[in-house]
């Protein structure tokens, strides 16, 4: 639960198997949602059915903001994912309370819009590691629950490039691949300097 809202009542947690739908585009919002374990991906499906991620959720990180009654994006479950869904009252005023959480919502989101304008396939998913290492409490060893595919299609890249980065930034000595979905950050300044 977040800490703004410890006043609430405790939400039950319900669980989503990996790649089970959280809600869809165009379903009524009306709820807000908080990751207690697992990962969650926010996309939309292109016309020429190609998907877009916007954005991914990690223990503790809320989504599911809407500025209407709808949802404009699909909200997925990566993983074995546990997910609260706080509703309030018609009448409650929450805005103290949730202005914080949006807010850094948008922060983010504007951070991904300049990952993306960013030219270099290397300074992407570098900008990436960074994030998802800082996300995690700034750990050597970060563990990436999305796939190869997820990250180039968060990053306007082929799931190929982002694979050779990956690579690329081994050979270099910056990071080491333990398994498919898990790295070790050797030399985290040079990874900070790459995604600048």
């Amino acid at each position: 639960m977040p800490a703004a809202f410890g006043s609430e009542p405790q939400q039950p947690v319900n669980f989503f198997p990996a790649g089970s739908e959280i809600y869809a585009q165009g379903e009524k919002a009306g709820a807000f949602y908080q990751v207690e374990f697992g990962a969650v991906r926010i996309y939309r499906l292109l016309a020429d059915g190609r998907r877009q991620i916007s954005a991914f959720h990690l223990a503790g990180e809320t989504f599911g903001f809407e500025a209407d009654t709808k949802h404009h994006f699909f909200a997925e479950a990566i993983n074995a994912t546990g997910v609260r869904a706080f509703r309030f009252s018609a009448g409650a005023d929450m805005s103290h309370k949730l202005l914080p959480l949006a807010l850094k919502g948008l922060t983010r989101a504007q951070e991904h819009l300049l990952v993306l304008g960013r030219q270099n396939a290397i300074e992407r998913v570098a900008a990436f590691l960074v994030d998802m290492a800082e996300r995690q409490g700034g750990l050597r060893q970060v563990e990436l629950p999305m796939s190869r595919m997820d990250i180039g299609d968060y990053l306007g890249l082929t799931i190929e490039t982002v694979s050779r980065v990956f690579t690329r930034l081994k050979d270099k000595g910056v990071i080491r691949l333990l398994n498919l979905r898990s790295i070790e950050i050797v030399k985290h300044v040079a990874l900070h300097c790459m995604s600048e």
